[in-house]
Order: structure tokens, then C-alpha cells, then sequence
């Protein structure tokens, strides 16, 4: 689907570019016939079209050229100066290759008048050179433009997403003050003595509080994504007592990292539900949080001890109910966030278990004023 919409968008652009190249050809060759005209000579229509049409055609290859040069080596920030280079250079060797074209060509089309190499190039580099930097400049407007577009779409895409989970939160959340109200009634009816049993329905009650308070964000501190992640740790442990040992391995410079709001929980319940709940022996779930080799990127690595996922266990991940859960909506998330910038895995371990890794751009939250 993508491979076809770059083929539709080269052929419309190619297209485009020959039309106007065709209409330059013509006000060319109109030029030369009134001229003809005033001056007294009679000058056939033919005749005035071909040399304004050959030099629109020409043109018409050479912006082929300088498009696609300008969309591999575009001005852009940190690349300024590879770039100017790589242009000063082909803008050389364009207007030599035109001007070898216009000495060869009369060795074959005779209406062509023979030219020598070097008062050609000569005498039309400073033309050359003036309609390559315009040529280069309608390219940059171009990808730029059409660079500003996908991003409006993904905004679009984005705002959709995110107006879709807030619809489908409102149909789960019902009354949220009649379910905190319902289970601080739980809550006094649990014997004093039950103490495990007051704290979970406690932490249950933070974990929906955060859920709802953070309904509409996108973007979080790995410190607060963290904190959320913490009441779900201690109910999932109080469940399954020994079974479940969880490891942190957090390096400090993370936490103000900026994260994609319930991306950890969703995660680290599968390696909960898939790796250590399906099996009677006690299993262990890591959760690295770590700078990348050029400290350009975050590295955030959710690995379990339990049983490798299967064929089913994607599907299984996708058959949850529950918004955030379902590894498409995960991947669709990092992808309208981060674009190509970020890296999504779920792998087997070698030694047993399941290790998700996942890499977007290091942004450091900005603290708020004092």
C-alpha cells in the first residue's frame, strides 16, 4: 500500500513537472515566432516549436535530477554543509552534462546548429546555475510541505486515537465517584484484622484514581509512569505471594525521561499473566529502564522467566479487552508518537521466557517553575 502510494505520488509528480516544462517550451517558441514575426520572416509553426520544446525537455529531466537530490541531501539542520557540498557539485556537473548534450545533439538531429563544448558551457553556466538554486528551492518548498503534512495526519491520527480510548474509558468508568465510593464501603466491611485484604482494596482504588486522573495524557515522567506501575506490583504480589519476585533496574538519569503515558502496565501484566501465573513455580519479572549506546535513546526492557510466547501469544496480547493492553494499539501508540525514531521487540530468551524491548527518543521532561 505504501509502495503504491509513492509510486502514484512519483508518476503525479513526474507529470507535473513535464506540463510545466511543456508550457515553458510553448511560451518559448511563441517568443520566437513574433519575433520572426516583427522582423518580417515567415517562420514555420514546427519550426518555432522544436528548439523550445527540446529545451523544456532537457529541463524537464534535469529537475527530475535535482528533485531527487534535494529529497537525499536536503539543507536541513546538521546537514547544512554535506549538503551545500553535494549541490555545488552537481550543479557543476549538470550544466557540463547539458552543455555536452547541446554539442552532441547536432551530430544527429541536423535542425540543431553544431556547437564547440566550451563556449556553450561558458556561455550558459550562469543560466544553469541561476535555475538549479530556483529548481532547489521549489524541491525543499515541496518536501517540506509535504514533510508538514504527515505530520498534520498524524496529529489527526493521534487526536482520533486518543478521542476513541477517552469514549471507550467513559463506557468502562460508568459513575468513577460510585466505584470509589462502593469500594470504600468494601473496604470498612473487611474485618480490621484483614489488614492484606484493606490494603489491596486500597492500592486497587489508587490504581483506578491514577487511571482516571491521567485519562487524557499522552506523555509522562518514567518516574510517574513508575508510580503508577507500583500499586499493580503490590496487588499482583499480595495475589500470588511467593510466586512473583519483581527486579527493578532503573538508572537514575531515566526518571525524567518522558514515556508514553501506560505503556509499562499493560506490558509487565502480560509478563505476569503469560510468564509467571500460568506455571506453579515462582517466576521473576525484570523491568530495565537504561540510556542508549549514544544516549540519544531510552531503553526500556520488560523481561520474564516463565514460558516462551507461542503462536497464540501475540493473539492473546490482542484478545484482552482492556484499553492499553492489546500489543496493535501498544505499537500504533509508539508509531504516531515517535514515527520511524522508535523500536518495538517481543522475543523468546534462550534461557526461557520473554524479553519486550522497546527504544524511542530521550526527552527530558520539563520542570515545571518555581
Amino acid at each position: 500500500m505504501v509502495d503504491e502510494q509513492r509510486n502514484r505520488r512519483f508518476w503525479m509528480e513526474t507529470a507535473i513537472i513535464f506540463a510545466a516544462w511543456a508550457v515553458f517550451g510553448l511560451l518559448l517558441a511563441n517568443q520566437s515566432y513574433v519575433q520572426a514575426a516583427l522582423g518580417g520572416r515567415q517562420m514555420p509553426v514546427v519550426t518555432a516549436l522544436r528548439p523550445g520544446l527540446l529545451e523544456a525537455f532537457l529541463w524537464a529531466l534535469t529537475t527530475l535530477v535535482i528533485f531527487w537530490l534535494a529529497r537525499r541531501f536536503p539543507l536541513e539542520k546538521g546537514r547544512v554543509f554535506r549538503g551545500i557540498a553535494v549541490h555545488l557539485v552537481s550543479a557543476v556537473l549538470i550544466a557540463l552534462a547539458r552543455s555536452g548534450v547541446m554539442v552532441v545533439l547536432p551530430w544527429y538531429v541536423e535542425w540543431i546548429r553544431p556547437r564547440i563544448f566550451g563556449p556553450q558551457f561558458w556561455g550558459t553556466s550562469s543560466q544553469n546555475f541561476l535555475f538549479y538554486a530556483l529548481l532547489l528551492g521549489i524541491a525543499h518548498l515541496v518536501l517540506y510541505y509535504r514533510r508538514y503534512r504527515e505530520r498534520e495526519q498524524a496529529a489527526e491520527q493521534l487526536a482520533r486515537g486518543l478521542t476513541e480510548a477517552r469514549l471507550q474509558a467513559l463506557k468502562m468508568q460508568l459513575q468513577p465517584h460510585f466505584l470509589f465510593n462502593t469500594l470504600n464501603a468494601i473496604s470498612a466491611l473487611i474485618p480490621a484484622e484483614a489488614k492484606p485484604a484493606r490494603r489491596m482494596v486500597a492500592r486497587l482504588g489508587d490504581l483506578l484514581r491514577t487511571t482516571l486522573e491521567h485519562e487524557a495524557t499522552q506523555e509522562v515522567t518514567l518516574r510517574e509512569e513508575l508510580a503508577f506501575l507500583e500499586p499493580y506490583l503490590e496487588i499482583e504480589q499480595a495475589r500470588m505471594e511467593d510466586r512473583l519476585t519483581v527486579v527493578m533496574n532503573i538508572a537514575p538519569e531515566t526518571l525524567d525521561a518522558r514515556v508514553p503515558h501506560l505503556i509499562l502496565q499493560p506490558l509487565v501484566e502480560n509478563a505476569v499473566r503469560h510468564g509467571i501465573a500460568a506455571r506453579i513455580e515462582p517466576g521473576t519479572v525484570e523491568i530495565s529502564a537504561s540510556r542508549g549506546p549514544d544516549d540519544r535513546f531510552l531503553q526500556l526492557e520488560i523481561r520474564n522467566d516463565g514460558r516462551g510466547p507461542n503462536r497464540n501469544n501475540e493473539r492473546d496480547l490482542e484478545a484482552s479487552p482492556r484499553r492499553g493492553v492489546g500489543l496493535t494499539n501498544i505499537r500504533s501508540r509508539l508509531e504516531q508518537l515517535y514515527g520511524g525514531e522508535h523500536r518495538f521487540t517481543l522475543e523468546n530468551q534462550a534461557g526461557g521466557g520473554v524479553l519486550v524491548r522497546i527504544s524511542i527518543p530521550f526527552r527530558r521532561a520539563e520542570r515545571p517553575a518555581p
